[in-house]
């Protein structure tokens, strides 16, 4: 009784066992297909990690942007602004380089404008900022152009070794085919499936770097405002909106006048 009892459940088990699922697809692939998706695999991984640490990066420089505009430009000099600052942010590094930059001025022999030795040291900052948070970008890139590709190359040999299958046999049965095909539609589909998130955090985090280098730029802009005219010039901050001139109903006075002049005897 116990014996034909566990020969049910062990024929009911095979029975529900899925013979085309990805684990039998791989073992049946062999080391190519292993190998194709294992770099799927490690690809997906490390553009997830790109994906995320590049949003953190670039969370933080908003952060930072947002605190510049609230408390920078009320400080008296750009010394004490940027003592205001944390030590590691893109916008202290910004004007750490500028007021070198005006040191370095002083001690150069040959005659250079001081505003074009204060331009190029900031454009430089600012350029080694922004390609920090590039980075990374093109492997994202090349995730999202190659990823198809090697997808299909697995895709090809699982319908090569389909093939073989069928001139082995003689028949093209569906036994002999099934996993071969399936093996190669499950590539297919890993490739699209790697590729597509890569590219849409390629172009979101290229949008974001986008609007953090225009607020850089805006930045390094005032700046160099700021050295270049000793301190005359700064952004206006938290100044009230004017209000219009109240307006006297000449209409009405001239009137009134008209009125009193007549009223006299």
């Amino acid at each position: 009784m116990i014996t034909t009892i566990l020969a049910a459940g062990g024929a009911a088990a095979a029975k529900d066992a899925n013979p085309y699922g990805l684990e039998a697809a791989l073992r049946e692939g062999g080391l190519i297909s292993q190998s194709v998706f294992s770099i799927l695999v490690l690809m997906s991984i490390v553009s997830f990690y790109i994906l995320f640490s590049k949003l953190f990066e670039q969370q933080k420089i908003i952060n930072q942007a947002k605190r510049v505009r609230q408390t920078f430009w009320q400080s008296n000099s750009l010394r004490e602004g940027a003592a205001k600052l944390e030590k590691n942010s893109a916008y202290k590094q910004l004007v750490d380089d500028g007021l070198e930059a005006q040191d370095q001025h002083a001690k150069l022999t040959d005659p250079v404008e001081a505003h074009d030795w204060l331009h190029g040291s900031l454009a430089r900052s600012e350029a080694a900022v922004n390609s920090k948070l590039a980075s990374g970008l093109a492997f994202l890139a090349t995730v999202g152009s190659t990823a198809p590709f090697i997808g299909l190359f697995g895709t090809v040999i699982g319908i090569y070794r389909a093939l073989i299958k069928i001139g082995s046999s003689g028949q093209a049965s569906i036994d002999a085919v099934a996993g071969p095909v399936g093996e190669a539609l499950i590539m297919t589909a890993l490739g699209l499936v790697v590729a597509v998130p890569a590219v849409l955090a390629y172009n979101w985090l290229q949008s974001r770097n986008k609007s953090i280098a225009k607020d850089l730029s805006a930045f390094s802009n005032d700046v160099l405002g700021f050295l270049a005219s000793n301190g005359a010039v700064r952004p206006v901050v938290g100044t009230a909106p004017k209000t219009a001139p109240l307006k006297t109903n000449t209409a009405t006075t001239t009137a009134g006048q008209a009125g009193g002049v007549q009223s006299r005897p």
